[in-house]
């Protein structure tokens, strides 16, 4: 019997995202905020509701893969939730080079270029945020991961060289139950060993965007 062989073909994707301040013509700030795991980008973007000021337009890009949260029995119906997420294990590195270019065609898309740009991810979101400004060709002013690490594969150098004139925000709450401290130690020595320049934000608080410490990364 002859082995099956796996092959690769490239096709045509729709993805969505949303906009907060869309109407604003000229924005003195743009911020991309990436959804975590079992998120949809509309739930999402909710939390940035209140730094919505009229000064910043908030671009919140939806993973490209969606599936059933709910687990009830039988068909799933129109209550049933919906979430999203940027990859699995399974052809990790086509999953990586499909968000990378679907964000930097977003990028394209908003018009990103002159406007100080902030890119905030959560969570999962957090893995997929790195290997954007990493691989990708968006240089924000800031990113602020919030609530993961940095993904372990990531090439340090090509980071340390992406995040030359990028502020790095490392924010963290002292209840989250997502952190552990083995990871912590080793994103850190990581860090360091790359000469990655960052600050930690700490919160009061577990695995969620908390306002109070939303707002003050705004005011930054």
């Amino acid at each position: 019997m002859t082995e099956a062989q796996e092959r690769h073909i490239e096709v045509p994707k729709t993805a969505r995202y949303w906009v907060l301040g869309e109407d604003i013509v000229s924005p003195d700030e743009l911020w991309f905020v990436l959804h975590g795991y079992r998120q949809l980008a509309a739930r999402f973007l909710r939390r940035f509701e209140g730094i919505a000021d009229g000064t910043r337009r908030i671009v919140a890009p939806e993973a490209l893969s969606r599936f059933y949260v709910s687990r009830e029995p039988g068909r799933h119906g129109p209550v049933s939730v919906v979430g999203g997420t940027w990859m699995t294990r399974e052809d990790r590195e086509n999953e990586i080079r499909d968000y990378v270019r679907y964000l930097d065609m977003l990028r394209d898309e908003v018009g990103a270029d002159g406007t100080p740009t902030t890119v905030l991810a959560f969570s999962q979101g957090v893995a997929t945020a790195c290997r954007w400004v990493t691989y990708g060709r968006i240089r924000p002013r800031r990113l602020v991961l919030w609530g993961d690490y940095l993904p372990p594969d990531l090439d340090m150098g090509a980071a340390r060289v992406a995040l030359a004139d990028t502020e790095l925000l490392i924010v963290r709450g002292t209840e989250d139950p997502a952190l552990d401290e083995k990871l912590r130690a080793r994103e850190q020595a990581s860090l360091e060993a790359a000469g990655i320049a960052h600050r930690f934000v700490s919160y009061e608080g577990g695995h969620d965007i908390y306002l109070e410490t939303l707002n003050g990364l705004a005011r930054l």
